[in-house]
């Protein structure tokens, strides 16, 4: 999930990296080694990566890549990283957008052994560790996912019990990022998924069919916890109705931590 927006001059459509020897290292950059990239959907693809020198990460943070081509024009763009702090490698999926230079280029083009540049993990507010328990109350819509999608990992590799509940808004089936690894982490009886389709579903389909609202909240355990750890990624769109809707039910605003994003291309 790109998590900001960078509007360049001058981008060119044909945008790669420098090969390994030529990328600019400083202390604020590392290099990233693409090991597998793998389609969650027909247009989000999980890039995973080694990163030697990797400080470790929270879940919930981000990054930041730079891609640089061969002419030294740059791109960069922030990722949400999906992996638990407990994976060796560290993954980003990333959502193409059309006509974009970098998320084009990451989805349809990434080929193992690819290098390019990538920070240090990114921000403090939007995160959560076992440590600081729950009951954990997370939303999402489209790849809003992605960060959330680490936290749910690492809770999975603690072996933790903390009560939990998903509720993921997507538009149709086919656009269900990580649905497999979703189900099977539904499996435990410790955590509520709902998975919602806005626009189309198939003929099979026997989970909601709508936007996010209380009634939805409700059913999926969203009561009134003062001490629950909320967290919503998303749209405005999203971010917003879920959180006044939350708000509606009886939540503290102040436990309620959001993250917005908008098309990165």
């Amino acid at each position: 999930m790109a998590i900001t927006c960078m509007a360049i001059p001058g981008a060119s459509s044909d945008m790669i990296p420098t090969k390994p020897e030529g990328l600019p290292v400083s202390q604020k950059w590392l290099i990233a080694t693409v090991r597998e990239a793998v389609s969650e959907t027909p247009r989000v693809k999980t890039v995973t990566l080694g990163v030697p020198g990797w400080p470790g990460h929270r879940p919930g943070q981000h990054v930041d890549i730079r891609l640089t081509a061969e002419n030294g024009y740059q791109a960069r763009r922030s990722y949400s990283i999906a992996s638990a702090p407990e994976d060796e490698a560290i993954a980003l999926t990333v959502e193409r957008v059309e006509d974009g230079e970098v998320s084009d280029y990451l989805v349809n083009e990434l080929c193992a052994g690819d290098r390019f540049n990538i920070t240090r993990p990114i921000g403090g507010h939007f995160v959560w560790t076992v440590a600081d328990g729950g009951p954990l109350f997370l939303i999402a819509g489209g790849s809003g996912i992605v960060p959330l999608m680490s936290m749910l990992r690492h809770r999975k590799r603690q072996v933790s019990r903390v009560p939990a509940a998903l509720v993921y808004s997507c538009r149709s089936f086919e656009e269900i990022i990580y649905r497999t690894e979703l189900e099977d982490l539904a499996s435990d009886p410790a955590l509520t998924l709902t998975i919602t389709l806005t626009r189309s579903h198939p003929d099979s389909w026997s989970g909601p069919s709508r936007r996010v609202d209380k009634a939805m909240l409700t059913e999926a355990g969203f009561g009134p916890e003062t001490s629950a750890q909320i967290f919503i990624c998303g749209s405005n769109a999203i971010v917003e109705a879920a959180s006044r809707q939350l708000v509606e039910l009886g939540h503290d605003p102040a436990l309620i931590k959001t993250e917005r994003f908008g098309p990165s291309s």
